[in-house]
């Protein structure tokens, strides 16, 4: 016999579900953790921090009653290649859902397709082997790359989300892209008002990651 009467085994039974009952509501209670994963588009490129993608992803989120933490893993600039090489760093968080906007800077500088997609194609699998669910954003080639350029680039995106079983937001910038009014002076960036067209547009192909992961 010990303590109070109880043998050994029965008392570490009950501190262990004392213990766990301690802690299960902290967990249960983490809201998941998104990762943006991409370029200038993602960093907020000329927009305040507040006004950035991931920003007002989790504030358009926070406004259904949906709690998340979006990370800004966005770097200006960044091509497939820099977003591969960084990708450790960028797991640090823990996430359990990652969005991947990469490519841009790619197309813009006219690096060969099979290279993007082999890129592509290592970060979406290292991603899926951390079991972090994925989001692949597409982008389309900028036409002055030519038809035949484009039309290998623009294939890339929907092969890696087929390889990898993931959804696929067919362009990040739809309904932004080439509209002045939501385009910075470069015609590149999007303004805060454009960014929030971008969230409004991929929430519907986010939302089922983000109730999948809740449910678990």
């Amino acid at each position: 016999m010990s303590l109070y009467g109880l043998s050994r085994a029965p008392l570490q039974a009950l501190l262990g579900l004392i213990l766990a009952l301690l802690v299960w509501p902290a967990w249960a209670d983490r809201p998941p953790v998104i990762l943006a994963l991409g370029d200038s588009l993602t960093a907020g490129f000329g927009l305040p921090a507040d006004k950035s993608f991931p920003a007002q992803l989790q504030a358009r989120l926070a406004r259904d009653g949906v709690r998340v933490r979006v990370i800004n893993a966005g770097v200006s600039g960044d091509t497939t290649a820099g977003g591969l090489a960084r990708l450790n760093w960028a797991l640090t968080d823990k996430p359990d859902i990652a969005i991947v906007e990469l490519g841009a800077n790619d197309g813009l500088r006219g690096f060969e397709p099979r290279i993007i997609e082999a890129n592509l194609d290592a970060i979406v699998g290292r991603l899926k082997a951390r079991g972090i669910s994925v989001l692949l954003a597409g982008m389309i080639a900028p036409p002055n790359m030519g038809r035949p350029y484009a039309s290998e680039y623009n294939a890339i995106f929907p092969a890696i989300a087929k390889r990898h079983d993931v959804p696929l937001y067919p362009f990040f910038l739809d309904g932004v892209a080439g509209d002045r009014r939501l385009n910075l002076p470069d015609g590149m960036h999007p303004t805060a008002e454009g960014i929030a067209v971008v969230v409004e547009r991929i929430l519907p192909t986010l939302r089922p990651l983000i109730d999948a992961r809740k449910t678990q």
